[in-house]
C-alpha cells in the first residue's frame, strides 16, 4: 500500500513531426498535462510540429520550429539616378524571405560584368550594392533590375541611369 502509482504507460507516437527544421528544444511534462497538450496538438498544424514519446511516467515532447517559408520581398528599393560623365553612380537593393533571398543585378537581362562595375554583397548576400564608376555616356545609361531569389520564388525591380555629359555640365551651369 506505500509504494507509489505508476500510470499506464500509452504506445505508439500520438503525432509523428513532419517538421523540416530542427527541434527547439525537448521538455519533459508529467503525464497529468497530456490532456491539455493533446487538446493542443488538435489545432491544424500544430500537431504536424509535436512528437510525443514515452519514459516511465514521463511524457517527452519535442516541439519542432514551423516552417513558415515565405517569397523574397523588397525591403530596400533603388530609385532611379542621374549621374554625371566620369562621376559614380550607387544603386542598394535589399530583400527578405525564408529562406534568406540571394540578390543579383543585371544589365539587359544579363548579370553586370565589367571592370568599372562593382557588386558588393552585404547581409549574407540578401543585399546588394551596384557602384559603376567612372560613369561612362551613352554605355552605362540604362535599366538596371535587382532580383531577389530563394526555393519559394523570386521578384524583381529596376532603376534607371540617366547620364549628364561632361559637356552640358559645363554649358548648363554658365546658363
Amino acid at each position: 500500500a506505500g509504494g507509489t502509482m505508476v500510470p499506464p504507460r500509452p504506445s505508439g507516437t500520438i503525432a509523428k513531426s513532419r517538421a523540416t527544421r530542427p527541434g527547439y528544444g525537448l521538455c519533459l511534462y508529467p503525464p497529468c498535462l497530456l490532456l491539455p497538450l493533446l487538446l493542443l496538438t488538435s489545432l491544424p498544424n500544430l500537431s504536424e510540429a509535436v512528437e510525443f514519446s514515452y519514459d516511465d511516467n514521463k511524457v517527452l515532447i519535442e516541439l519542432n520550429c514551423l516552417s513558415i517559408s515565405a517569397a523574397p520581398k523588397f525591403t530596400k528599393i533603388p530609385g532611379d539616378q542621374i549621374g554625371v560623365s566620369g562621376g559614380v553612380a550607387s544603386f542598394v537593393c535589399q530583400a527578405s524571405g525564408d529562406p534568406k533571398p540571394m540578390v543579383n543585378w543585371n544589365k539587359k537581362g544579363k548579370k553586370v560584368n565589367s571592370q568599372r562595375i562593382e557588386t558588393i554583397e552585404f547581409d549574407d548576400g540578401a543585399g546588394a550594392v551596384l557602384r559603376i564608376q567612372p560613369l561612362r555616356a551613352p554605355r552605362d545609361e540604362n535599366v538596371y533590375e535587382c532580383v531577389a531569389r530563394n526555393s519559394e520564388g523570386d521578384v524583381a525591380t529596376t532603376a534607371k541611369l540617366a547620364i549628364i555629359r561632361g559637356e552640358c555640365v559645363s554649358v548648363c551651369m554658365h546658363v
